[in-house]
């Protein structure tokens, strides 16, 4: 690769890696306003999708579309974004980091404008997808930020709040959105949102980064590896969301796109595998080492899917509302935060496995105390759960993270496919997990449904006396006796699908658990298998290294 604008740096300013900024020593409080930056802009990054998922009841009727087309709204978001690093990585290394912090944070306020004009449903998915290729570069830009704020030895908890805050966004957005709906309806999200990001914009521009060096990286065959692995991701990621929905074997749609997005993700790494200077290192990647780092995030993932796809949908089952949740709401943050400080100031690069061990450990155990929930179980019943849950989300992001970065700094090229391979892991695992989840809920509330229905027999003087009771609720309203008993019937098949949710729920959160700790353990049998044969078991860079710039998208 040919230097753009080389540079003699100091030894403590030197860019580890290409696209990544020089770190010159700052001020106190210059290093605070940096601290600060970051987190505005990690927070901007996350929150985009965080809005639209938390309040997707609300634009549905907005829009006036179905629960099925509402669900393309953060697919679209998610199936763009995904495979962005592609081309972020290298538009850093040639481009500059200013122009990629300028550029991009102008789009983004571009797009979240035009979220204004959004009238329909095709316009407003066109427009999240948008919103996902140009967010994804703002979880890379806020850790930048945050690696500013603190000194070299500092450096590995720099990385871990960097790459952490982003995650924030979701509970934070389920806290207030309900106030922004009640300033202008569905556009005051998308007012806030955009007011945050021109707040972003105009700090980056008073506030800049330190430049790094440049390189000519782009080669016009990774376009064409660019779109057709994005597309073929895309289209899994679509079959993922939708898949529960619209169900995995009645739609045509699902079977097409699963079959186009193997051959296309195939394509793309065949072609990425056969060129000589290819964009992903195709056998780096399929080394155990990453196979086994991509398998145990994309499992953790599926854990941390309790709270989204468990926890508040076992609520919203019960018809909790999301103002009578705020309070748990309150505590996921907590969490949250706890988890990521926990992590910043804990962090041991030559123990990286144990964060891992304890995550999985926390919330294994969180959602075994959800399993024996109830059609009587409140929120408040599942403060101490969520909070583990919480911690647990967090607490693991950054030691995995820095698991793959060592093997980055033994040889640079690798960037581009950490970054990817990091980023794909993090979405997929989570849509997977959202995915399994909701079907398996989907499948085992049929099976409870089935057997509390057909041991309910209206000669029974139990089952009758509910009924009678069940109409005679309505007695003042009803003076038919025929429809009386019609409406007792149908009160009891209610409470019978209500049951049916909340046993197929709790078999969710023991699969969750069930999950985690196999999980655990193979990675415990992996950690002793390293110190039984003399290897370090994760030797990571010391203080002083530079973070990559791959990002959890």
């Amino acid at each position: 690769m040919d230097h753009y604008t080389p540079r003699a740096w100091q030894p403590h300013e030197r860019p580890t890696l290409p696209g990544s900024p020089s770190t010159p020593l700052h001020p106190t409080p210059k290093r605070l306003a940096f601290a600060l930056v970051g987190v505005l802009v990690a927070v901007t990054g996350g929150l985009g999708n965080s809005l639209v998922i938390a309040n997707l009841p609300y634009l549905q009727g907005a829009l006036g579309a179905t629960t099925a087309e509402m669900a393309w709204l953060p697919a679209a978001y998610v199936m763009t974004n995904v495979s962005m690093n592609l081309l972020l990585v290298k538009f850093r290394q040639q481009f500059g980091l200013r122009a990629f912090t300028e550029v991009f944070l102008a789009l983004y306020a571009l797009v979240t404008f035009g979220h204004l004009f959004v009238n329909d449903l095709s316009s407003a998915i066109a427009v999240r997808a948008a919103h996902g290729m140009v967010g994804a570069a703002l979880s890379s830009l806020g850790l930048y930020y945050m690696v500013q704020a603190f000194p070299a030895k500092w450096r590995l908890k720099a990385l871990v709040l960097g790459l952490g805050t982003s995650q924030l966004a979701l509970p934070m957005a389920r806290l207030f959105s309900e106030d922004l709906l009640q300033i202008a309806e569905w556009r005051g999200l998308y007012l806030f949102e955009l007011g945050m990001a021109l707040l972003s914009l105009g700090c980056v521009l008073l506030l800049k980064l330190p430049p790094g060096d440049r390189f000519k990286t782009f080669e016009k065959l990774d376009f064409l590896t660019f779109t057709v692995l994005a597309s073929g991701v895309a289209l899994l990621c679509a079959v993922l969301s939708l898949g529960r929905i619209d169900w995995w074997l009645e739609a045509p749609w699902i079977g097409v796109a699963s079959a186009l997005s193997i051959v296309l993700i195939l394509a793309g790494l065949a072609i990425e595998h056969n060129r000589s200077n290819p964009m992903l290192m195709t056998r780096w990647l399929g080394s155990g080492v990453m196979i086994r780092l991509a398998l145990a995030v994309v499992l953790i993932r599926m854990v941390t899917s309790e709270q989204s796809t468990g926890a508040v949908g076992f609520l919203q089952a019960l018809n909790m509302s999301s103002e009578q949740m705020h309070s748990l709401y309150v505590v996921m943050l907590i969490g949250s935060i706890a988890g990521l400080v926990t992590s910043a100031l804990t962090i041991n690069p030559a123990h990286l496995f144990m964060p891992l061990i304890i995550s999985l450990a926390l919330m294994a155990t969180g959602s075994v105390m959800d399993s024996y929930s109830n059609n009587l179980s409140r929120p408040q019943n599942m403060y101490f759960s969520q909070f583990l849950l919480a911690f647990g989300s967090t607490f693991f992001l950054g030691p995995t993270m820095i698991l793959g970065v060592r093997n980055v700094l033994t040889n640079p090229r690798n960037l581009v496919s950490f970054s990817v391979l990091f980023g794909i892991c993090q979405n997929l695992g989570g849509l997977v997990g959202a995915a399994v989840l909701g079907t398996f809920q989907v499948v085992r509330e049929k099976f409870h449904s089935s057997h509390l229905v057909e041991n309910l027999q209206l000669f029974d003087p139990r089952v009758a006396a509910r009924v009678d009771s069940g109409g005679s609720a309505v007695g003042s309203l009803i003076s038919d006796p025929g429809l009386r008993h019609l409406q007792g019937i149908r009160s009891l098949a209610a409470a019978a699908t209500r049951e049916a949710n909340v046993l197929a729920y709790n078999d969710v959160f023991m699969l969750i658990a069930v999950i985690a700790v196999l999980t655990m353990i193979w990675i415990s049998i992996r950690a002793l298998w390293l110190m039984s044969t003399t290897q370090p078991v994760a030797t990571a860079p010391g203080p002083s290294t530079q973070p990559s710039g791959a990002t959890s998208s």
